[in-house]
């Protein structure tokens, strides 16, 4: 829960307690925004920066959605565009890319937006100790999202996707391996069951499995293709999701 609170950054995730992690990572934003981003020739004003980062924070987990950013900052959609572009060139957001299947379901055709580091993520969402985390409206987003890293980390994957229809089918994460798609989905909950959502992935992506990781510590079975896997076990790669 440390890393998932102050993320990965050694001097973060290292600090004697919550409030110098804090402040390590205030400081990091503003010489991220003044000095890192400038060194790459951007000379857009930090504050402004600093505002569209922030933004970001409020959109994570969720699709991306240039329009109000755009309309709130003043700026037009491709520039909205441009900045997402530059995070995610520096590491600080991922955009996760929708999979695309031949069914005559409409699906989402734009990313998914996570800032890679939860630290960083809690720090512009101004939450300070884990106890603000859990009782903040984005904790289950913030913690799919740390999820989610680990698992394209440890999983070695280099190819992640979404999958999401226009009629609300979803999964957090699908990827092939030795030709054979995967999903995983990422529950906040203390005993996650089967959903129509996972039906329609099983059907229509031609999942091999699906696992769908929680914070409990019993794994189960949901379905004959769909087991209940808890976080810890994502350490041991394929085998432990997958089993």
């Amino acid at each position: 829960s440390h890393l998932w609170l102050r993320g990965g950054f050694p001097l973060s995730f290292l600090a004697k307690d919550d409030v110098d992690s804090f402040k390590w990572r205030t400081s990091f934003i503003k010489t991220f925004l003044e000095r890192d981003l400038r060194s790459q020739g951007i000379s857009i004003p930090s504050v402004t920066l600093h505002r569209f980062w922030a933004m970001l924070a409020n959109s994570h987990g969720q699709i991306w959605n240039a329009a109000p950013i755009a309309a709130s900052l003043g700026i037009s959609e491709p520039t909205a565009r441009k900045y997402l572009d530059i995070f995610t060139g520096l590491f600080m957001v991922r955009q996760l890319r929708p999979w695309h299947v031949n069914i005559k379901k409409r699906q989402v055709k734009s990313p998914k937006i996570y800032l890679r580091d939860t630290g960083i993520l809690h720090s512009l969402l101004e939450l300070k100790t884990e106890a603000e985390v859990l009782r903040h409206q984005l904790c289950g987003f913030s913690w799919e999202g740390f999820v989610l890293e680990q698992l394209i980390r440890i999983l070695e994957i280099d190819y992640p996707y979404f999958w999401a229809t226009h009629q609300g089918a979803e999964i957090d994460l699908v990827f092939n391996n030795g030709g054979r798609m995967y999903g995983v989905e990422i529950k906040r909950s203390d005993a996650p069951v089967m959903t129509p959502s996972m039906v329609n992935a099983l059907e229509d992506l031609k999942l091999e499995r699906i696992a769908v990781v929680y914070p409990g510590n019993r794994r189960y079975s949901i379905h004959k293709k769909v087991d209940a896997v808890p976080f810890a076990e994502i350490l041991n790669g394929m085998k432990g999701l997958f089993g």
